[in-house]
């Protein structure tokens, strides 16, 4: 039976929670309510996105909390190249009405930037990942401010919102959870990433280029961080500097409740799909229930605790083995 069918088990228990709440509490149906679901589904779309290279990341080993950073920095940048002639405060007048591919390009091109640039420090300069990505979170944010001097950047052409409307952000994390899922348990890429993590000397020993492969991976993460950047402006339909604050947190999470774990060489992409719902369907849960803002951001703190302890307990038994 795969590690996940316990995780999904848990998406079905607190999915029924709510169920059984919203009835006693509110004689309302949380399952019931397609539009609410669909919206959930929807929200986490960006997390999930995220939270596919963050994984990958964390099973190196490594941690990476710039991306979203990263995402409101790509949400800037690609949006300044998404504006439309009709806009009369355009950021660059002579550079509108651009095919959605430029904006998409820069955008994705700015994300690997940070990413490279995490991997590199971590790589070859031996700075931990914590204080590498922490400092790439500071740098991205500031720069998402300076980009504009903190204003928004609105009038984006429809082609480019196309891709943030309907289901196309759900589309899109399911297509970068399944390419990814392939790579990593199918190809030599996921075979190195899982060495890494579980031994980084032993694998360094059996000829695998240790440092490369970290800077493939934090770049990849970048990658999907400025995805998500992209997909967020094109849903807004504006950027903001302000755009992905604490998802990176998220990311973390939905990998982590998933069964990723913190130690490295631990954790599937389907187990961090499922991760990110039970993330969504507890926000979304919360909301139904009227519960305040704040009991929601200590509630998800103690999950995430929780789930980080059952990795530690984990561990202990595989050691004892």
């Amino acid at each position: 039976m795969p590690p996940e069918f316990n995780i999904f088990l848990v998406l079905i228990g607190i999915a029924l929670i709510y169920e059984l709440l919203g009835w006693t509490m509110i004689g309302q149906s949380f399952l019931g309510n397609q539009q609410r679901l669909t919206i959930m589904i929807l929200q986490v779309s960006v997390i999930g996105i995220i939270a596919v290279g963050v994984t990958q990341v964390i099973i190196t080993g490594g941690i990476d909390l710039s991306s979203g950073s990263v995402v409101g920095l790509t949400a800037m940048i690609a949006a300044s190249f998404a504006q439309a002639s009709t806009w009369s405060r355009a950021l660059y007048p002579a550079l509108t009405d651009l095919p959605a591919i430029v904006p998409i390009a820069i955008g994705l091109g700015v994300g690997l930037a940070a990413g490279i640039v995490n991997g590199v420090l971590i790589a070859y300069t031996r700075i931990p990942p914590f204080i590498a990505t922490l400092g790439m979170m500071v740098s991205a944010r500031g720069l998402s401010k300076w980009y504009t001097k903190g204003q928004p950047v609105s009038g984006l052409t429809e082609q480019f919102n196309f891709i943030g409307s309907g289901i196309w952000p759900v589309i899109v994390f399911l297509a970068v959870a399944v390419i990814f899922h392939v790579a990593l348990r199918y190809t030599r890429y996921g075979k190195f990433t899982y060495a890494i993590g579980a031994n980084m000397q032993a694998a360094r020993v059996s000829g695998i280029n240790v440092e490369r492969h970290l800077v493939k991976v934090y770049a990849i993460a970048g990658l999907l961080a400025g995805l998500a950047g992209i997909v967020t402006a094109a849903r807004a339909q504006t950027a903001q500097a302000g755009m992905g604050i604490s998802y990176e947190l998220d990311a973390i999470a939905a990998a982590v409740i998933g069964g990723t774990s913190l130690t490295g060489g631990v954790g599937r992409i389907t187990g961090t799909v499922i991760g990110t719902i039970i993330l969504g369907i507890m926000t979304s849960g919360f909301t139904f229930l009227r519960v305040d803002a704040y009991y929601q951001e200590i509630v998800k703190g103690v999950i995430i605790v929780a789930a980080v302890v059952a990795d530690v307990y984990r561990q202990k038994k595989r050691a004892k083995r």
